[in-house]
């Protein structure tokens, strides 16, 4: 069930654009997720592209998985696009900054990081259930991811959402893939094992097609199953955050992306050439 959505109010009037309705956003808010039909559909090409020369030209932070019985694997990659144009075009000239500070109802919204998830055909490695904030090197009260497919992503292997997640107050431990702590003496408890007790929580997913966009507060905990269809599933996510972000040095912990030659001081406010700000336009 969603929440009581009579506390929320969308104040979008502050906009001079308008991409998506009021309900969509008070569906973010209350739920931490929403799903934006035909948002994109101008730049599938242009993001396909774009994954394709980033395949093609790994970066350093490029991971592939592979599991013990799928011939497929599973690629990641982040933190590239100041050198493959076409996520330029898309960060810079697309709708997505406009439709973020929509959701955010946020005045600004700065680049994080964009992150390439690409499931080869028959790929048995899952994404496991977990939360993308304890991973992060920033905090603010005002976060969206935006998963965008490239792909036709059927409901049985799509992103799924545990809705309401993002107001629990919980801070889960950021793990790899294979269950092992992103850091090893983190204190933090591991996500709860979502996935034997799926009745118990509000699980969220969509059939989704490429231009479509699921939408998510960094504090919702996702994950999604493996790929063992006969085809391809690529998406494109965006990081994103609103008013008031601040830069978190973690003391001592790995952060997931790394962002080494940053060098801004704990609490100082998110900026610099690694962090465009995308909205309000210059």
């Amino acid at each position: 069930m969603l929440a009581d959505n009579s506390r929320f109010t969308t104040g979008k009037d502050q906009f001079m654009t308008s991409h998506i309705d009021d309900q969509t956003i008070i569906d973010f808010r209350a739920s931490g997720v929403t799903v934006l039909r035909g948002v994109f559909l101008n730049w599938v090409e242009i993001l396909r592209a774009g994954t394709a020369w980033n395949i093609e030209n790994p970066g350093p932070s490029a991971r592939s998985y592979q599991g013990e019985n799928g011939e497929g694997l599973f690629h990641s990659d982040y933190c590239n696009w100041q050198r493959i144009l076409e996520y330029q075009d898309f960060i810079f000239n697309s709708p997505v900054a406009e439709i973020a500070a929509e959701l955010m109802l946020s005045k600004t919204v700065r680049l994080f990081h964009e992150h390439i998830l690409i499931k080869d055909a028959e790929s048995d490695v899952g994404t496991p259930w977990h939360q993308d904030q304890p991973y992060y090197c920033v905090a603010g009260p005002k976060t969206v991811s935006l998963w965008i497919p490239l792909d036709p992503v059927s409901r049985d292997r799509t992103l799924e959402f545990v809705a309401g997640s993002h107001e629990a107050g919980n801070s889960y431990q950021p793990q790899y893939f294979d269950g092992r702590p992103l850091n090893e003496d983190d204190i933090l408890a591991p996500v709860p094992d979502i996935e034997a007790n799926r009745e118990a929580y509000d699980i969220r997913g969509w059939e989704v097609l490429p231009g479509d966009a699921v939408a998510f507060d960094y504090r919702t905990i996702h994950g999604a199953p493996a790929n063992h269809s006969c085809t391809q599933r690529r998406a494109f996510s965006l990081r994103l955050i609103g008013d008031n972000a601040q830069f978190v040095l973690r003391e001592g912990m790995k952060t997931s992306p790394p962002f080494p030659d940053v060098s801004l001081e704990h609490g100082a406010p998110l900026e610099g050439e690694e962090f465009p700000l995308l909205f309000p336009r210059d």
